[in-house]
């Protein structure tokens, strides 16, 4: 099995059996998304999309977490991975797909990482995957695509509950609020996700892509406007706030030690 280096080897990817899995590679920020990341891991989706070999698509972490959302370091001093006058992107963090995208959710998915999650077709959680929406208290408003997916998972009660508090949710809840599939073990996440990949790809793989082009147009009907409006009124929330690192910066510390007060 070969791995493939996208984003200066942020982000990995590595096919097996029709399978190719791609891990965000920065265990040491909890795979928080830098601007590599961000430049490598739709080179990564667009080339695993290219292979032949490949029917279904698979993106977890490296442990301990699934990603951490934007790096607030990098964020904090050059802003680098956030720019409010870069067009914004219509239908969220990754190029258009036609092959299936299970998230292998190993640890915590936080703000962006909730979103990376949110993007793919469906979740399979280990016990220590955790979730929270935290742009509220970045001061950064979501803009690929959480207002419309998350509610459409769990409720908007709900979601906006995650959203005005930022508060975390256990992966058995996330179940129970039908955010995630199914819990299993941390030890058995990769197995399980790699089981269900090859209920995938024993079917029609004609019938497989047009069932996600199917879901993609039918969900479409309705939330189409709702990312167009979330997508602009972050734009413009970024603009009108003045956005600058330096406000980033002032909050990092407050924000990294309610993250550890509540996963401890």
């Amino acid at each position: 099995m070969t791995t493939t280096e996208f984003g200066n080897g942020t982000v990995l990817s590595e096919v097996s059996q029709g399978v190719g899995v791609i891990t965000l590679n920065r265990p040491e920020t909890r795979n928080a998304l830098s601007s590599e990341v961000l430049k490598g891991l739709p080179e990564a989706i667009h080339s695993l999309e290219q292979n032949a070999e490949v029917n279904v698509l698979v993106l977890t972490g490296h442990d301990p977490a699934f990603c951490a959302g934007l790096d607030l370091r990098e964020l904090g001093e050059s802003g680098g991975n956030i720019n409010p006058d870069q067009p914004s992107t219509s239908r969220g963090p990754f190029p258009k797909r036609i092959k299936p995208l299970i998230g292998a959710i190993n640890g915590v998915a936080v703000t962006g990482g909730l979103e990376l999650a949110l993007a793919c077709d469906f979740l399979i959680a280990s016990e220590r995957a955790k979730f929270a929406d935290t742009h509220a208290r970045v001061g950064v408003m979501p803009g690929w695509g959480l207002s419309v997916l998350l509610p459409q998972a769990i409720g908007v009660r709900r979601a906006r509950e995650m959203s005005l508090t930022g508060n975390y949710l256990d992966a058995v809840t996330a179940a129970e609020w039908g955010l995630v599939n199914r819990v299993v073990s941390h030890e058995s996440l990769m197995s399980t996700v790699h089981a269900v990949a090859q209920d995938i790809c024993s079917n029609d793989q004609e019938g497989v892509r047009q069932m996600i082009n199917t879901y993609e147009r039918t969900s479409g009907v309705t939330v189409d406007d709702g990312w167009a409006l979330e997508s602009s009124m972050g734009k413009e929330w970024l603009q009108r706030t003045g956005f600058t690192p330096g406000k980033v910066a002032e909050r990092r510390a407050s924000i990294q030690g309610r993250g550890r007060a509540q996963n401890s």
